[in-house]
């Protein structure tokens, strides 16, 4: 019985929603491909009818994370959106990490493909907290460094209030001097 029409691509949007909950979870490292393809309900053999390497579905999977951030926090104010974004919910989230905060040094040590779609991310999130603005690109630079670095470093503390006391810090930091 043939597959329907639709097939191939809902598996690979399976796994790209596995391996994007994966990765921004345990790094590259961390996954194998028989762990993320038993995460997509598929065989370790379909994963190659979809990606060339898993370092091609790496750079795939931190897009998919990231649009998935993106919808999570909706269409808002770019104030409300830095605060949720700073926020201990999205900190403690199973599901909705920021792949920019959560593989920063990971993706240090990949391909230049990873590191590309890594790169456009970032100026994908600079734009997006900028508000739109004629605002200066240093200072959405800045506020983009405190944001990512702020929630890196609350998610590798173990002291919770010191975690807390940080996040509240930077979005007292990015908003001192923030608009709309």
């Amino acid at each position: 019985m043939p597959w329907h029409p639709d097939h191939k691509a809902h598996s690979r949007e399976r796994i790209l929603r596995a391996a994007a909950r994966l990765f921004t979870r345990h790094g590259f490292a961390g996954v194998s491909i028989d762990t993320l393809m038993q995460e997509a309900g598929l065989t370790r053999g379909a994963f190659y009818a979809h990606f060339a390497s898993k370092s091609e579905l790496y750079a795939e999977a931190i897009v998919e994370a990231a649009r998935q951030g993106v919808e999570r926090l909706g269409p808002s104010a770019p104030s409300a959106a830095r605060a949720r974004y700073l926020s201990r919910e999205h900190l403690e989230s199973e599901t909705g990490l920021c792949p920019l905060a959560s593989l920063v040094s990971d993706v240090a040590q990949q391909d230049p493909l990873v590191r590309e779609s890594y790169t456009r991310l970032f100026q994908g999130f600079i734009d997006r907290i900028a508000g739109g603005g004629e605002e200066e690109r240093q200072q959405s630079l800045q506020r983009a460094v405190m944001m990512i670095g702020g929630l890196a470093i609350a998610r590798t503390l173990s002291d919770e209030a010191l975690a807390e006391e940080l996040l509240r810090a930077c979005r007292q930091g990015i908003e001192a001097d923030a608009g709309p």
